[in-house]
Formats: C-alpha cells, structure tokens, sequence
C-alpha cells in the first residue's frame, strides 16, 4: 500500500488528497462491515450452542472463515501494537 506524503503533516488547515479521501472512505466501509460482521456473531452466539454451529456448518467454509478472522484479527493487533509504540515513544 502506498504511503501518503502528508504521513507527519497534520490534516487540519489542508485539504485531503485523492489518496487520503479513498482511505477515509475505505475506513468507513470497513467500520461498518466490522460492526455488521459483529451484530452477526452476536446473533449466533446468542441463538445458538457452538456445537450445532458446527453441526450444521459447511465445515471447509466454517474453517476458511476462522483462518480469515485470525488473519484480520492479527491485522488489527499490529496495528494496535504500532499506535501503542507512537504512544509511548
């Protein structure tokens, strides 16, 4: 992914570039699929035991989805990791 030059400069006072403006959106996108993506698992978690999850899973697809929420989970602990590093340095 690219770097944005403004990556030290400030936001405020300025006008966002095309690079900027396609983050922030891409942000907000991903907010609410997250969000969305959580409202489910809530559901399901609330509705139904994790055996018949499970039970009634298309296992292979079941399986891909847990290697993928690792994926994204690890994804978000770095980036939390790297904000706490900014933080205290």
């Amino acid at each position: 992914m690219k770097k944005s030059d403004h990556r030290e400069q400030s936001v405020r006072g300025r006008w966002l570039d095309v690079d900027e403006v396609r983050l922030v959106s891409d942000l907000r996108i991903m907010h609410s699929k997250v969000d969305e993506l959580y409202q489910i698992v809530s559901n399901l978690k609330r509705r139904h035991s994790g055996s018949d999850i499970h039970k009634y899973a298309d296992q292979p697809v079941l399986n891909e989805d847990i290697a993928r929420m690792d994926e994204i989970y690890l994804w978000f602990v770095t980036l939390k990791e790297e904000h706490s590093g900014r933080k205290a340095g």
